[in-house]
């Protein structure tokens, strides 16, 4: 039987296969035909792709208990950043693509989000509540840049003086100051930006196309200068890997500007638990069963629990050390301590041209 070969590291992209989705009934490897491989021959990268997506509805709710929203947007499936521990990778499976590569290769974009968002909002039984961006993939990735459906939802939310809460990665949430800055100092506007490491090289091998985390903490100061409540997720949090650099990463976020801050430990549904062990092998050989027991430690001997009330923490005795650890640097640095809810009272649409405007409006 012909060996399968091994697969490398891509420059620029975070898994290191695309390992066949769960729903597939078959499984597709890489073997060498016999013909030889020329050892200075580069592999080609990988091109982004990007497909346009309909949709009948833009919102989804969702009734977890482990997550502090009711009512989420999602402008796109699949995120460039490529951060290898992602738990949305999962989710392409459902398509019929890869949570490896094709993750951060194969995107899908909604271009109707703005109008889709506009009609739902002018639904007559529709109930203000602050609307989430980012909670399943980054709002801000590379592709925001030319699509700019991010900008085009936060327009619609603006005009509606609706609540939105994001979390990104991604700087290029400062493009949209214009808009999140009046929205912020109406009490309409949060932020978290999602900071893993300190680490300019961790960072790239571990999140390849976010950008650096220097270019983050100049985001939150923007953030905060301009009048928009922000915070920062130490997220997620790796034992072994990033966990020693937790104090660190929200005392550079507290002096850039950050008033609010929260972590989550390292998730592993699924596909991802592979993906990342493939990571570790690549990148940290010397690290990977360090990481590895240190994270079954945190998930009762197992590499992931997707109990609600312990998914988002853990438990065990390095899970409880990483939450006082967290705690007491929030305390010192007075992060938390005010935290002010998105107003939701303001809410009302704007009237269409040639609409008159209510006088008790």
């Amino acid at each position: 039987m012909d060996k399968p070969l091994p697969d490398m590291p891509r420059k620029g992209r975070g898994a290191v296969s695309n390992m066949t989705g769960r729903f597939e009934p078959h499984r597709t490897i890489a073997i060498d035909d016999g013909w030889g491989v020329d050892p200075d021959y580069d592999v080609p990268p990988l091109r982004t792709t990007l497909t346009a997506e309909k949709t009948k509805r833009i919102i989804t709710r969702n009734d977890s208990p482990d997550v502090p929203f009711e009512r989420s947007i999602n402008p796109y499936k699949g995120c460039e950043h490529g951060c290898v521990y992602c738990f949305a990778r999962p989710t392409h499976a459902f398509l019929g693509l890869s949570p490896g590569l094709d993750f951060e290769t194969r995107l899908f974009y909604k271009p109707d989000a703005a109008a889709l968002l506009e009609k739902e909002l002018r639904a007559p039984k529709y109930k203000c509540a602050v609307m989430a961006m980012g909670t399943n993939t980054d709002p801000y990735q590379p592709v925001e840049r030319e699509l700019k459906i991010t900008r085009r939802i936060l327009k619609v939310l603006a005009a509606h003086d609706h609540p939105v809460g994001i979390v990104t990665k991604s700087s290029t949430v400062v493009r949209d100051l214009d808009i999140l800055g009046p929205m912020g100092r109406k009490g309409l506007a949060q932020v978290c930006v999602s900071l893993t490491t300190l680490d300019r090289g961790l960072a790239r091998r571990l999140e390849p196309r976010c950008p650096t985390p220097a270019r983050r903490l100049e985001a939150i100061s923007a953030l905060a200068d301009a009048g928009v409540q922000t915070g920062v997720m130490a997220a997620p949090m790796i034992p072994v890997l990033n966990d020693p650099e937790l104090e660190a990463i929200l005392e550079a976020a507290s002096e850039a500007g950050a008033t609010i801050a929260g972590y989550v430990l390292l998730r592993l549904p699924l596909e991802i638990k592979d993906l990342f062990r493939e990571w570790l092998e690549a990148h940290v050989p010397m690290k990977t069963k360090h990481v590895l027991n240190a994270i079954r430690d945190t998930r009762s001997g197992q590499m992931y629990v997707p109990k609600f009330g312990e998914r988002m923490r853990g438990t065990g005795v390095y899970a409880d050390l990483i939450k006082q650890r967290f705690d007491n640097a929030c305390k010192s640095l007075g992060l938390n301590e005010r935290r002010y809810d998105l107003r939701t009272d303001m809410f009302r649409p704007p009237p269409r041209k040639g609409e008159q405007m209510s006088l008790f409006s």
